[in-house]
């Protein structure tokens, strides 16, 4: 999973996208400072992992990854080429879900770059540019079937579909608010617009906000409303906070947030929405080599899920053996759950849940 962190310069991109990778990435108080987009890869929170490492004491331990990508700060007419224009957009394209991070925190130390604090405002300026990037697209694409209707009739409801895309791009509406069957949303994808990538939106707030005063901050209740109406994620978070946390051990950072009343780190919470999101869940396969989570799509079945292995798996799959990890961590080994008659044969039509142990067999 690739997620790119975007959102107007000095909002607090790259101190959130430090505070969570850790990478060490470039934070200043001036527009541009993220040039080329930083990296960094962060290993997936699984406490399910955590307690199959004790139990079976796992030569290698790997949990599910993420990258994170932050973008350079956008500003209005990038999509003309302002500020780094395309090559911002670009970037954007490659990642499969945004995080749009807002400003939603007063600080007269940080300069705006449109002089004031406005939630609202500011994610109107970023749609408003990726939307222009996207209508360039949608029309290069409807005159390419246009044309290509003129030998192939049955491409009418695609471009029936594209024009109804434009129609909502034309009033400053995401593409992805279109509403579309799954026909739709294959030929959606295929054109790759900007609108069309899920959102969350992160209210970068004060630290005395996020801790008690979420409820009262007008920027966060907009960002609401418009997340709301376009069907997106919405995450309170301090970036500041979260920087502080980054540093400390596994044992300081909980008694950090225990102190604070907060029950879950920003990074966590990021992680929890960014699975929601994207419609993804984890399976785990447990043993003396090695512990590992594996990201799949909901609704996968069991076959395709061996595949995400290694395709010889997925080729000449039989079954799969399947213990839940709650019953294998009340039973407390797989011998006793076998005992038991809970670990279940399951075939080719097993649609995999999150949380499931599995062993798959095969023959090619």
């Amino acid at each position: 999973m690739k997620l790119g962190i975007v959102g107007l310069p000095n909002v607090g991109k790259s101190t959130l996208f430090n505070a969570i990778t850790n990478a060490g990435a470039q934070s200043a108080n001036y527009a541009f400072c993220t040039i080329e987009p930083n990296v960094g890869v962060v290993a997936v929170p699984d406490y399910r992992l955590d307690k199959l490492a004790e139990m079976y004491n796992p030569v290698k331990f790997t949990p599910a990854t993420i990258e994170f990508v932050d973008i350079a700060g956008l500003v209005r007419g990038a999509s003309k080429g302002e500020g780094l224009g395309n090559k911002f957009l670009s970037h954007i394209r490659e990642v499969d879900a945004i995080i749009h991070v807002v400003r939603c925190f007063e600080d007269d130390d940080i300069i705006h770059v449109d002089g004031s604090v406005n939630a609202k405002r500011d994610i109107e300026t970023i749609n408003l540019e990726l939307i222009l990037s996207d209508m360039e697209m949608i029309d290069r694409r409807i005159d390419r079937v246009s044309k290509a209707m003129k030998g192939d009739k049955s491409l009418g409801k695609e471009l029936e579909f594209l024009k109804r895309v434009k129609e909502a791009l034309e009033n400053e509406k995401p593409a992805r608010s279109v509403e579309c069957d799954d026909e739709e949303a294959a030929m959606l994808a295929e054109v790759a617009l900007l609108t069309s990538k899920p959102v969350i939106y992160a209210c970068n707030m004060s630290e005395n906000d996020f801790v008690s005063g979420i409820d009262t901050n007008e920027n966060y209740k907009a960002v609401c409303e418009i997340a709301e109406a376009e069907g997106s994620e919405v995450l309170p978070i301090c970036a500041g906070l979260e920087a502080e946390i980054s540093s400390l051990s596994k044992e300081d950072k909980e008694m950090f947030l225990t102190d604070l009343g907060v029950e879950n780190s920003g990074l966590d919470l990021l992680i929890q929405r960014s699975y929601n999101l994207l419609g993804l869940i984890s399976y785990l396969t447990a043993g003396q080599p090695e512990v590992r989570a594996w990201t799949i799509k909901k609704g996968t079945k069991a076959p395709q899920a061996a595949g995400k292995i290694h395709s010889d798996f997925e080729r000449g799959f039989i079954r799969a053996e399947v213990v839940a990890f709650d019953t294998l961590m009340e039973l407390g080994s797989l011998a006793a759950a076998k005992e038991k008659g809970l670990v279940k044969s399951e075939g080719k039509e097993y649609v995999m849940k999150d949380g499931d142990i599995v062993h798959f067999l095969f023959n090619v």
